[in-house]
């Protein structure tokens, strides 16, 4: 297994994609997921505070009034052409040695692992198979912030068309933010 980082969430024609990088290799794993996926990720990788807790905040908070705590995220397998991750979590009877393994969507193990600041691990299998040069990536990926702010756009219009107010100020915010980052000083 190798520990990898969320290096970019980009916007294809096929849907939206994490980018995991093994570290010290130079290459990128896509893995597709879902929108609301996306914003959760999103959402956590800036850092932003919500008024109410998000499912993997409930998650997370379920897991911690148990003492049980998320450790590390695996994506050990793909099959069919399906990216199979699992969460591996300590705590109580569940120790290092023998932790509580609960199998989980990869999109969904993201969010929890960043908001938890824990390791993604992938297997060398799922590496070898589906690892694409980071040449690859790096002329798109400098569209990426024009990209990441016309999806949120998007995202916030249909907000405010499906009166989910809350949802659409929790994108403004991210709007705001990802603005004042790309504003000369």
């Amino acid at each position: 297994m190798f520990v990898s980082d969320i290096w970019s969430i980009v916007k294809t024609i096929n849907g939206s994609a994490v980018l995991l990088k093994p570290r010290k290799m130079e290459l990128a794993v896509p893995i597709f997921i879902g929108i609301p996926e996306m914003q959760s990720i999103l959402i956590a990788l800036e850092g932003v505070n919500l008024p109410r807790p998000m499912t993997h905040d409930l998650f997370i908070n379920m897991l911690t009034h148990v003492n049980l705590s998320v450790r590390k995220v695996e994506i050990h397998e793909l099959k069919n052409d399906v990216f199979h991750a699992r969460l591996i979590i300590t705590g109580g009877e569940y120790t290092k040695e023998n932790p509580l393994v609960m199998d989980s969507r990869p999109s969904d193990a993201f969010a929890i692992a960043v908001r938890k600041k824990c390791p993604i691990l992938l297997s060398s299998s799922v590496i070898e198979q589906t690892g694409i040069p980071l040449d690859f990536f790096v002329e798109n990926i400098e569209d990426n912030t024009d990209n990441k702010y016309k999806s949120l756009m998007q995202q916030l219009e249909q907000a405010v068309a499906e009166e989910e107010y809350e949802q659409a100020a929790e994108i403004r915010d991210l709007l705001k933010k990802l603005q004042s980052e790309t504003e000369p000083e």
